[in-house]
């Protein structure tokens, strides 16, 4: 099982700053990525959907003979994790907000979040919250509509500027000095964000200590990769010609996508 790939999936192409982060830290893992870019964005679907849809997902990705599943999405991990990790055999790695992080990286006391609204709501949000937060001023910001520009592949349109500026501007009003990314698809909006607050924000995302952690799993239970050139697979729910656009665009790189299987 060593040789296998790990499986990714997302509600879309936010997990993919996941794979870049495995790809940095672990080469040599070959990787199977599932978009559900059909469904996109998960951070506005009932609770039993998110569930649903990442069974369904980690299942197929166990068919092509993935050893470990990562759930590159902070709305899946709150709405799947737990299922997922009842449903499978292997490994479940999941993805949560920087709570902790940022708490260690503040200056001021004063944190924001921007969150999906499945996220904002979750018990998994409180938690950390509650165990790190206290001693904090964490300012929770649900962005509809960020999403669906980065699914587009649009980090910096006008009309995506002044959505980012309408969340993010009371939590720098607020004395915030640290932003807490809490969605994968945010971490594109990096260098926006940047050129927005004048470098002057810490920007917190998790994606490395999710590679970190894979690593660890994998290396405990004897699947790490030999040494040798990985392969890279790509599926979509959604339009594969669009989705081979935008995921190549994100990436830096062409890929090919392929149309997941009816019933998936």
């Amino acid at each position: 099982m060593s040789g296998a790939p790990v499986g990714i999936y997302d509600s879309g192409v936010g997990g993919l700053s996941v794979l870049r982060e495995i790809r940095a830290a672990l080469p040599s893992e070959s990787i199977d990525y599932v978009a559900d870019s059909a469904n996109a964005p998960w951070g506005d679907k009932p609770p039993g959907f998110v569930r649903e849809r990442g069974l369904k997902l980690a299942r197929f990705l166990v068919d092509q003979g993935v050893k470990a599943i990562v759930i590159g999405s902070n709305t899946g991990t709150a709405g799947s994790a737990e299922a997922v990790r009842g449903a499978l055999t292997i490994p479940v790695v999941g993805i949560e907000p920087g709570i902790k992080p940022a708490v260690a990286a503040t200056r001021s006391g004063v944190i924001g979040a921007i969150v999906p609204a499945a996220v904002g709501e979750s018990d998994r949000l409180a938690s950390l919250l509650d165990r790190f937060g206290s001693d904090v001023r964490v300012v929770v910001q649900p962005v509809p509509g960020l999403v669906e520009h980065i699914e587009e592949g649009d980090l910096e349109s006008e009309e995506l500027r002044l959505l980012v500026e309408g969340y993010v501007g009371p939590m720098l009003d607020a004395g915030a000095d640290t932003i807490v990314l809490g969605s994968t698809h945010y971490v594109f909006l990096k260098p926006l964000l940047m050129e927005m607050t004048g470098g002057r924000v810490t920007l917190i995302e998790t994606g490395a200590a999710v590679a970190r952690q894979l690593g660890r799993v994998l290396e405990e239970r004897g699947l790490s990769a030999p040494a040798g050139p990985p392969r890279e697979r790509f599926w979509t729910s959604g339009d594969p010609a669009r989705s081979e656009r935008v995921i190549s665009a994100l990436l830096g790189r062409r890929v090919k996508v392929a149309k997941l299987p009816a019933g998936v």
